[in-house]
């Protein structure tokens, strides 16, 4: 399956971008190695998950063309 991925905040900065597409995405957990391995650093760093501007909590079952969006801590008033 194919995921669109968005990186926001100081992961911009990790990732050195915004977006990334992943093709042959088996599941979550999949996705999660993939994106360790293209950027270890990630992994430095806290931040929330959302798939398809839902935050979860737990590893969500995806499906082809879903959205992931990796978010670090934002304060707002």
């Amino acid at each position: 399956m194919e995921i669109n991925v968005l990186f926001f905040g100081v992961l911009t900065e990790v990732t050195g971008t915004h977006r990334k597409h992943y093709r042959g995405i088996k599941s979550f957990s999949d996705l999660k190695y993939r994106i360790r391995d293209d950027f270890p650093d990630i992994e430095n760093y806290n931040f929330r998950i959302a798939v398809n501007n839902r935050i979860v909590n737990e590893d969500p079952v995806l499906t082809d063309n879903d959205e992931v969006a990796y978010m670090p801590p934002f304060a707002g008033g």
